[in-house]
């Protein structure tokens, strides 16, 4: 029987543990995270499975030690899969299965190597993403492909909304690949580095919108962030606004371009003046973390 030890977290995690499963692979050992109380858990739990099936399972903080390493050989994998697997593998964990080690990654690579691919693919205005199955090694994402599949992105999908066409790519993808991996027919395909780019993870703080960004770029921003994500946001007059949703107002230019940006209310509406003079539509907003209406942004300009 095939064996392999998997490294995985989140949702993307949890469907590719059970495509192993479900596919007769056996797997003696999972390596997945402890949650962050201070992280916001949406996402389904990889040790819930594991307790499910009775798998074996750590959590370790750093997994390039020895330790790790001494229970990953003990276990005797044929391969080595990384899910979601918040932490880069080194050379001595890569090496030491006898059939590869594969990682399966968020975007269409060579596009968007790196740290969240689906949120930095909407931030940049692209109308798909996909799922890559591709070979580890000590250098991130960029082993040879085996496997890929598209999915669109319309365009007021949100990061929640293309993470969940991700998943089932993923699982696609690791489905048709399996049986050609196990019996050594499967052919890999070099990337051309040169056709993307790696980038680099987010902070909070990255959520602010640009004072000079135009009505498309704000809407990418706001989608890309949406709940469960941390969010867009201005500031104004001391208080923190999370713009969670809009749409775009198919109308011309209601303002001259270059005017600073603007949160107004429009009857029981709001609507966010963007610098190329274009305006959005606001769905919904926070405001100090409470929902925020057009009365009360109206009180708010109204203060003193």
């Amino acid at each position: 029987m095939t064996r392999a030890v998997v490294f995985a977290y989140h949702n993307v995690g949890v469907r590719c543990l059970k495509v192993l499963l479900s596919a007769g692979v056996e797997v003696p050992l999972v390596v997945t995270h402890c949650d962050n109380p201070s992280e916001l858990i949406w996402f389904d739990s990889v040790a819930a499975v594991c307790e499910d099936h009775g798998i074996p399972y750590i959590t370790p903080d750093d997994p390039n030690t020895g330790e790790v390493l001494a229970q990953m050989q003990s276990a005797s994998p044929d391969f080595l899969f990384s899910f979601y697997y918040r932490h880069m593998l080194k050379a001595p964990l890569l090496d030491a299965v006898p059939r590869g080690a594969y990682n399966l990654h968020g975007s269409l690579l060579p596009r968007y190597r790196g740290r969240v691919p689906i949120n930095w693919a909407i931030i940049r205005g692209e109308t798909e993403t996909g799922a890559t199955l591709h070979v580890m090694n000590v250098k991130p994402d960029n082993g040879a492909i085996v496997d890929q599949c598209a999915v669109p992105i319309l365009i007021d999908d949100t990061a929640g909304e293309v993470f969940g066409k991700v998943v089932v790519a993923a699982e696609i993808v690791l489905a048709r690949s399996l049986p050609k991996l196990i019996d050594g027919t499967a052919s890999f395909r070099p990337q051309v580095l040169s056709d993307g780019a790696y980038f680099g993870g987010r902070k909070a703080e990255d959520g602010r919108i640009p004072a000079d960004a135009g009505a498309k770029a704000v809407h990418d921003l706001v989608r890309a962030l949406a709940p469960p994500y941390p969010g867009a946001f201005i500031d104004l007059r001391g208080r923190r606004i999370v713009i969670e949703r809009t749409r775009l107002i198919d109308a011309p230019p209601s303002a001259l371009p270059g005017q600073p940006l603007r949160l107004a209310a429009d009857g029981d509406a709001l609507q966010f003046f963007c610098a190329d003079g274009c305006s959005l539509q606001v769905l919904a907003a926070t405001m100090d973390g409470q929902p925020l209406t057009a009365a009360r942004l109206r009180t708010l300009s109204t203060d003193n």
